[in-house]
């Protein structure tokens, strides 16, 4: 019996013993903790959610009330222009608006047997006035001029002029072509290029006067624009440039006697109306550039010559 109190005893004073319970106590405060956490957050969040529902009930109220007090604004609005409401007919007063409606067509069987004839007769005259109104019309569709590019394709589309070169150089990526400057009096010179390095030398290029065909429509050659092209008399085996006549002036106008007309501002490359001209352009017996037989003329000053070159084409 001293035995068993003696060890009971020194049990009681165990560190180690004391250490586990505490620490079994220590976790079920821990646990204890955690679902009283929970519970809070828990009641936070159905606390939120009333919150943010009366919110939204005070906000609604406050939305209807601004609609109710905007129907009103309008209202008032609308009296003030003299727009009012129109209430919706009863059923009285709408049968007795059908019988109103209906009473005049009483007197309509009574109508005198002439009435249809009279109203017959202004149709027939109508029906006869129309056919004048479409020949009228058509008359008119045959008296208005064609557009310019539906007018006759011949050499007066073309836009040729007396110009100057200015300057001439070899084309930085070309060896075939030249790059010049040309005078047309215009505000400034054009640039043109042209496939001519292996027919003319470079000098004989400088402070020329040549005729340019000046409406084509601008074009890039191997990175340079294009703006017009010289004229020369060509066959396969050799090229001359035009010469204008002697006292011509850089802008003057070539034109062609019997060949009137003003010509296009560009050349619509789908149109084809260089590619219809061109064959027409030669050179006749004397070396006189021709279209049709018609002389390259300046108006008072001469035609337009190749040097040697008789009988040949023009491009």
């Amino acid at each position: 019996m001293f035995l068993a109190r003696s060890l009971l005893k020194m049990s009681s004073h165990n560190p180690l013993l004391r250490l586990e319970q505490r620490a079994a106590e220590a976790d079920q405060i821990i646990e204890y903790l955690k679902q009283q956490v929970q519970l809070l957050k828990e009641k936070a969040i159905v606390q939120a959610s009333v919150r943010e529902e009366k919110k939204l009930m005070v906000e609604n109220v406050k939305l209807k009330n601004d609609i109710e007090e905007l129907k009103k604004q309008l209202l008032e609005k609308e009296k003030r222009r003299g727009v009012m409401d129109v209430p919706m007919p009863s059923g009285e007063a709408s049968v007795q608006c059908s019988s109103k409606a209906a009473a005049p067509k009483a007197p309509a069987p009574s109508a005198s047997p002439a009435a249809p004839v009279q109203t017959a007769a202004p149709k027939d005259g109508a029906q006869n006035k129309k056919p004048e109104k479409k020949a009228g019309e058509k008359g008119e569709k045959k008296q208005a001029a064609p557009s310019q590019e539906d007018a006759k394709v011949d050499v007066s589309r073309l836009d040729l002029r007396i110009g100057q070169i200015l300057s001439a150089e070899k084309h930085p990526d070309a060896d075939s072509l030249y790059v010049e400057q040309i005078n047309v009096g215009e505000a400034s010179p054009r640039t043109v290029v042209s496939g001519l390095v292996k027919h003319i030398p470079l000098d004989k290029m400088q402070n020329r006067m040549v005729v340019l065909l000046c409406n084509l429509k601008p074009a890039k050659m191997r990175g340079v624009v294009s703006q017009a092209m010289v004229m020369c008399a060509s066959s396969p085996d050799k090229v001359e440039i035009l010469d204008p006549p002697s006292g011509a002036a850089p802008g003057d106008r070539v034109t062609f006697q019997g060949f009137p007309g003003e010509p296009d501002k560009e050349l619509n490359p789908k149109k084809k109306v260089w590619e219809q001209v061109q064959p027409d352009l030669r050179t006749d017996g004397q070396c006189v550039a021709t279209y049709k037989g018609a002389a390259f003329e300046v108006a008072g000053k001469g035609v337009c010559k190749a040097q040697t070159m008789s009988n040949s084409g023009i491009k």
